[in-house]
């Protein structure tokens, strides 16, 4: 199962569907163009049911096999939104949107399934029925976990489900992939501390709650140096303080900090909520303050089925012949993690080549990657659902 040749032959129509869904980047929830166009593309394919409006903007295609001997159900996901970043690219197709750009390669995403899309409904070599997915809102704005809400899964009966994402680093065409936690949980947190605020030349009348916050910001860090297991990866990182003075000679009555913690082991995520709060709590009030902790969960861990990875790595190593199965897991978060707590499945990365990384403003997605993308889908159905 090389890269297969029909890719090769939609290749130029692929590219011009994810130039122009970078020229139009369209952020979070509010992906209305981008939806529109790949629901019209779907009904064009002859694609059985197209669906708009799954987890608000989500859009769901289902293609029906040949055959359907055993009603199996796969799932095959690509997110659509891009990010809130002023592109400095300089190609031809660049963002016509001031600030907002496809900075981490969901225009190609959304392409290569929709290629494979066409593909599957022209061909339905496969015993079963596809459900495509395309997502809105993964860019921290949980899209995932509002389809899965809406019904994705137990209203199409899906049994598994796969993701994808393309890599910088990694060279075009390659795969990479492992069993078990792939991508981390992202949470995030605010601590509100507050003491006695006061003239900076009188600080003994005052509770300085700078001190009592920079104190709270070092001790934080023994979570991850003293109270986890060395061998679990943790990161807490507190990435923004704001006092409520910006003057350079008062002492400020309180002081507001944003961060985020991520793990990539569910029990370490439960540990971290419990045990931040005894530390921010413990420590200002052993500096005469008052700190309050408001913690939220986000993403959860993105965590590979065994069982499902190979079968993905199976398919990826078919298609390219070179497969990194022991890639090691990343910090950053996925909202498909939501769909594989539902279903058992896997997330892959393709490889970008040697490009930006996802996420700075000269990032752009390799359209070389489409071909080996699309055929990791397609080939994913075939695979998982053999025509008799």
């Amino acid at each position: 199962m090389p890269v297969k040749n029909r890719f090769a032959e939609l290749l130029p129509e692929i590219t011009a569907w994810r130039r122009d869904f970078h020229e139009h980047p369209e952020l979070l929830f509010e992906v209305h163009r981008t939806a529109a166009k790949v629901a019209e593309l779907c009904r064009a394919f002859g694609c059985d049911e197209v669906t708009e409006g799954i987890g608000r903007t989500g859009v769901v295609a289902v293609i029906k096999g040949k055959s359907d001997t055993k009603g199996r159900v796969i799932g095959l996901r690509a997110d659509m939104d891009a990010l809130p970043i002023k592109e400095q690219t300089g190609v031809p197709y660049a963002s016509k949107t001031p600030g907002k750009m496809h900075a981490c390669g969901h225009d190609g995403h959304t392409a290569m399934l929709l290629g494979a899309a066409k593909y599957l409904a022209e061909t339905r070599n496969f015993d079963g029925t596809v459900v495509c997915i395309f997502q809105p809102a993964e860019e921290g704005g949980g899209g995932g976990r509002e389809m899965v809400e809406d019904g994705l899964i137990t209203r199409w009966n899906i049994d598994e489900v796969y993701g994808m994402h393309n890599m910088p680093g990694i060279p075009v065409g390659q795969f990479a992939i492992r069993p078990g936690p792939m991508m981390a949980a992202a949470d995030q947190f605010e601590i509100t501390v507050t003491g006695k605020g006061g003239h900076a030349a009188k600080p003994h009348d005052c509770i300085d709650t700078t001190v009592v916050s920079a104190h709270i910001v070092v001790a934080i860090q023994t979570i991850v140096s003293r109270n986890v297991d060395p061998m679990k990866q943790l990161v807490i990182s507190v990435c923004t303080v704001e006092t409520d003075s910006t003057a350079h000679n008062v002492i400020p009555q309180v002081v507001k900090m944003k961060g985020t913690v991520r793990t990539l082991d569910p029990k370490v995520q439960d540990y971290v909520e419990s045990r931040l709060a005894e530390v921010v709590e413990g420590t200002a009030l052993a500096l005469g303050a008052r700190a309050d902790l408001r913690y939220q969960r986000g993403y959860p861990v993105t965590i590979n089925a065994a069982q499902n990875t190979e079968f993905a790595a199976e398919v990826a190593l078919a298609v390219s012949g070179k497969v990194d199965t022991d890639t090691p897991p990343l910090m950053g978060a996925e909202d498909f993690s939501f769909m594989l707590n539902e279903r058992p499945g896997a997330y892959i990365f393709l490889g970008n080549g040697d490009t930006a990384m996802v996420h700075h403003p000269a990032y752009n997605f390799d359209d070389n990657a489409i071909p080996f993308g699309s055929s990791w889908y397609a080939g994913m159905a075939e695979a998982r659902m053999p025509s008799p």
